[in-house]
């Protein structure tokens, strides 16, 4: 008996032409693949009950893309759980604000810069001279 050939779809290798067309993911064929956990499924099916499929699309594409965009797959699947054991439906902006990278402040620099007497110094014949 020969082995099944089981496919995997990795929703981060899809993510940016769904993100062009977000209403393609409704008919698409490995749709229920696509999800990386249970929690982005059940989103999808409250989603779907809840909102046209066109509003449905765009915001389960928008959850998919936070997951890959921020890394935090794992996290945001735990949070849709929680939104939904709740009765609710999950907010972008507040799941975007909440999942959003830190901001990151650049250190003060300070750079000075010698005079030209010392670059003088160094090209002056008094200085010793290195040989190659």
């Amino acid at each position: 008996m020969r082995g099944r050939t089981v496919h995997v779809v990795d929703y981060r290798h899809v993510i940016h032409a769904l993100r062009r067309k977000p209403h393609a993911l409704h008919h698409l064929v490995y749709r229920d693949q696509l999800y990386p956990r249970a929690a982005f499924r059940n989103t999808w099916d409250a989603l779907i009950v809840a909102e046209s499929p066109r509003i449905a699309c765009r915001i389960m594409v928008r959850l998919l893309a936070l997951a890959h965009e921020r890394c935090c797959e794992a996290e945001l699947a735990a949070e849709l759980d929680a939104i939904l054991g709740s009765g609710k439906l999950p907010d972008l902006d507040a799941l975007e604000a909440r999942f959003a990278p830190a901001s990151a402040t650049s250190p003060h620099v300070t750079v000075t810069l010698p005079s030209a007497i010392a670059y003088d110094a160094l090209l002056s014949s008094d200085a010793v001279e290195v040989s190659a």
